[in-house]
């Protein structure tokens, strides 16, 4: 799943930040870009077994509001994801905020109780941020019969992180499913394009994957 804007709020680690070029189109603004990584880090889990990935997105926005798709060839066990997204995002007050709607897509199929189409699996999302500090919360609202750790109807996920220049710490809580898991993830941006996250489980969890520290290298670039 998607690292969303790339923001403070952006605090789900995805294995490619998506850092794009920015385009006058009429009254808004399009954006694209394209990366790799050593393997698929989502939310803790190794999603990638360890195989590298590519990704893509491309991106429209206007004023608060904002839209896109995202693409990856790193899930091992769904296949080729595609997520689409909208919200609205802004700042008031020196607190940021960001709250939106994401579509997980497996166009393989049959996976795990869903066909492939839009609305198999979606969450909504919210995140606040001030200063270095930001918090973001999702929450499923459909699933077929689950995918892995987002296996329930009432699973959710929630980050808190910090940023101090170049590096990162955020700290995610898996909640529902058919585990609950913490991780923290330990993150270090060379520049725009290179970043490195090591991503470490917490020994009180009752995680069915994801279980060793995983380090992720990933380079994005804009098209």
């Amino acid at each position: 799943m998607m690292k969303f804007r790339k923001s403070a709020l952006s605090l789900a680690v995805a294995s490619v930040a998506s850092v794009g070029a920015v385009a006058p189109v009429a009254a808004g603004e399009i954006s694209a870009s394209a990366g790799v990584a050593t393997s698929y880090l989502w939310r803790g889990y190794d999603l990638g077994a360890g195989d590298p990935a590519v990704s893509a997105s491309l991106d429209y926005s206007e004023g608060m509001f904002y839209a896109g798709a995202w693409v990856s060839s790193g899930d091992a066990s769904a296949g080729t994801e595609y997520d689409l997204y909208m919200g609205l995002a802004g700042d008031a007050g020196g607190v940021s905020w960001d709250v939106g709607i994401v579509n997980y897509v497996y166009p393989t199929g049959d996976y795990q109780g869903t066909e492939g189409s839009i609305g198999d699996f979606m969450e909504v999302y919210i995140g606040l941020g001030m200063g270095p500090v930001s918090l973001m919360h999702y929450s499923n609202i459909e699933t077929g019969e689950g995918y892995g750790p987002a296996d329930s109807a009432d699973y959710s996920y929630t980050t808190i992180g910090m940023e101090a220049g170049s590096f990162g710490v955020t700290y995610g809580m898996h909640d529902g499913g058919f585990d609950d898991y913490d991780h923290i993830d330990l993150s270090y941006s060379f520049n725009d394009s290179l970043s490195f996250t090591y991503s470490i489980p917490m020994e009180d969890s009752e995680a069915s994957g994801g279980e060793e520290p995983v380090l992720v290298a990933s380079y994005s670039f804009s098209l």
